[in-house]
């Protein structure tokens, strides 16, 4: 026979079973208000950094030009090789320069000619001009003479820019240093004949040297307001170095920006490599303090007192893991909050501690 279960049996199911109805604990809310924080914070003033920067740099002459012969010739001798330190002016090379000087004495040649028929029309045309005053000679004949002394004096003229100009092509014969500078090639052989525009060295520029360093455009912007830049050779060789431009263009390839810079004190040779150094004049915000939210690095900033404090995400754009964040429109009197960051939600209550 079949027992049914007793009136406290079911008493004890019924209490065993909780309740299908009815709201959960306050408590666990999923979407209730954060409880406020405990939190420190420091004005930016007081944790900013300056971080020390370097990039790759390299001393450019500020000309590098390839001294070419300007007249056809057989080249005789040089007077510098590679490695020579020339002056402006100094003799580099001499081509053997007899037909040159052949041609200088044809035109003196026909400007002495010229000279001479030129005092021949003059004394025709005073001779002419007493004749025509004795009335012996007409005024047609007269203006004749006139005419003569006027051709005979664009003659004259016309041989001694012709002398000038054969002067000039035997002077480019021997080839001179347009500027100060080292010679670092010699492109011809003595003996060989060159003709007009054949390359016979490069030369250098030694002095207003510059140097040359390609940095990524946000860099290159703020370094003209940089107090203090040091270039390092590695020679071991130091020089500050003043911002003289920097080219507008961005290399499509590398992304950067060119920088030309002026070296104080004793040249360095061209070609001298290293690296450019200097301490960043905008704040930083260490990166100890940077939290990433929603995919975007920044800090939060403590903002209201009291009761109304609360905490305020503020990205920054410039901002990479690991590194100090440019403060870019962050003013030095924000408080940033340098622990319990982590945990903190934009708008979350807070509270500053000590």
């Amino acid at each position: 026979m079949t027992r049914r279960p007793s009136f406290a049996l079911w008493l004890l199911l019924a209490l065993a079973i909780p309740p299908v109805h009815g709201a959960p604990p306050a408590s666990s809310a999923p979407n209730g208000p954060a409880a406020a924080l405990t939190v420190r914070a420091q004005p930016l003033a007081d944790v900013a950094v300056y971080p020390a920067r370097s990039v790759s740099a390299q001393v450019a002459p500020r000309n590098e030009a390839r001294i070419a012969a300007e007249v056809t010739g057989v080249l005789q001798r040089w007077d510098a090789d590679v490695g020579t330190r020339v002056r402006a002016g100094q003799v580099l090379a001499r081509l053997d320069e007899t037909d040159l000087a052949l041609a200088v004495e044809r035109a003196r040649a026909a400007r002495d000619a010229a000279q001479a028929r030129l005092a021949l029309a003059q004394a025709q045309l005073a001779r002419a001009r007493q004749l025509q005053a004795q009335g012996f000679l007409s005024p047609e004949a007269l203006s004749l003479r006139e005419t003569e002394l006027a051709v005979q004096q664009a003659d004259l003229a016309q041989t001694e820019a012709a002398l000038r100009s054969a002067e000039h092509q035997r002077a480019k014969a021997v080839v001179r240093a347009p500027f100060a500078g080292s010679i670092t090639q010699r492109l011809a052989q003595q003996g060989e004949t060159v003709a007009a525009g054949t390359p016979l060295f490069v030369l250098a520029q030694t002095e207003g040297s510059e140097l040359h360093a390609a940095l990524p455009p946000a860099d290159a912007q703020t370094l003209q307001r940089v107090r203090e830049l040091v270039f390092e050779a590695e020679s071991g060789a130091q020089r500050r170095a003043q911002v003289l431009r920097v080219v507008d263009a961005v290399s499509a390839s590398t992304r950067l920006q060119t920088v030309r810079l002026r070296l104080l004190g004793e040249p360095l040779p061209p070609g001298t490599p290293g690296l450019l150094r200097w301490q960043s004049s905008d704040p930083h915000v260490p990166a100890t303090l940077l939290v990433q939210r929603d995919g975007r690095l920044g800090v939060f900033v403590a903002e209201g007192e009291g009761a109304a404090a609360r905490a305020r995400f503020v990205p920054l754009a410039q901002a990479q893991e690991g590194r100090p964040a440019p403060a870019q429109g962050l003013p030095a009197s924000a408080r940033l909050i340098t622990q319990g960051q982590q945990a903190l939600r934009d708008g979350q209550p807070i509270t500053v501690g000590p």
